[in-house]
């Protein structure tokens, strides 16, 4: 197995963005072995643009896919994603991260993930934090949990990514990644540092027709994963105190219950969601930054008792 990282990057119609992160992590402190950009079926000028930083750049790689008619957020993401990782052989690396191209990075952000994630050796996946840019530049945290690497810039040891399976073809798959880390005794986390804190270009949930539809996604997702009724009540609530105030969280709801009168399938694995369950509900009870904290020291405990045994 390598020692560098590779970056899989799935994109459509992203010309609006893309040179932002693209000239981003080209000015890493510490760059990327490989860099595989799948365009999936874009009809602006990604193409373009991504040719043009591929003939400069050699470890960049284009992988294109046919047009499928709309931008399709989840199963559609990953299944791009996993047309890039067709493209790589994975043992050739030790870190893998999926990387959105709406993104605008500080220059030594992966040199300080890569830190943190040898520093902790049962540390599955890890990231900073996405902040969006106000008009008079102020920047405002898109408040997302603690419990793992955000979807947007996810970047995870291999041993660990296959140990969970990769990543579930569903809304929900940057959900259930997290909670099948801590089923398997691995730690999956994102922080708040200033130095990992990095600029989301357009506002979480809106990449398809509206915040609207971006939300009533959220809610199914959270149903499919397995989410309990209360703890999504909770969640929507909590999101109604930011823009766009009340609707993003009446979405969320509206999501939920829509998928759960529906009977909308679920994820089948009744053990993840009794373990998601769990979780939740010690969140409500204790706090969620309680609750990763306790988990996180039996997974540590767990670990210590290993070596010791061998």
């Amino acid at each position: 197995m390598g020692n560098g990282y590779v970056i899989i990057s799935p994109c459509r119609d992203e010309a609006d963005y893309m040179r932002q992160t693209l000239d981003t992590v080209i000015a890493q402190s510490l760059r990327p072995a490989r860099w595989v950009i799948v365009d999936d079926g874009s009809t602006d000028e990604t193409p373009h643009i991504l040719a043009e930083y591929a003939k400069r750049h050699d470890w960049i790689a284009i992988v294109t896919r046919s047009n499928r008619g709309q931008r399709a957020v989840g199963p559609g993401v990953i299944d791009a994603f996993y047309a890039g990782l067709e493209a790589i052989k994975l043992d050739d690396f030790k870190y893998i991260c999926k990387l959105d191209l709406d993104l605008e990075l500080p220059p030594t952000y992966f040199e300080r993930v890569i830190e943190q994630m040898e520093a902790i050796p049962r540390l599955a996946n890890y990231s900073g934090k996405p902040y969006l840019r106000e008009a008079d530049g102020r920047l405002t945290s898109e408040r997302l949990g603690d419990e793992n690497a955000v979807g947007q810039i996810k970047l995870y040891r291999i041993a660990a990514f296959k140990e969970i399976g990769g990543f579930v073809r569903q809304v929900s798959w940057d959900g259930i990644d997290g909670h099948m880390c801590r089923m398997k005794g691995w730690i999956a986390l994102s922080e708040d540092r200033a130095d990992l804190r990095f600029i989301h270009l357009r506002q979480m949930g809106s990449s398809q027709h509206s915040i609207w539809v971006g939300r009533l996604r959220w809610g199914f997702g959270k149903y499919y994963m397995g989410s309990a009724p209360y703890f999504v009540a909770a969640v929507a609530c909590y999101r109604m105190f930011e823009k766009p105030y009340f609707i993003g969280g009446w979405g969320i709801l509206w999501g939920y219950l829509n998928a759960m009168f529906a009977r909308a399938p679920r994820f089948e694995n009744t053990e993840f969601r009794r373990f998601l369950r769990r979780f939740e509900l010690k969140s409500l009870l204790f706090g969620k930054r309680r609750t990763i904290a306790w988990y996180h020291q039996r997974i540590r405990q767990s670990q210590y008792l290993k070596n010791n045994d061998q």
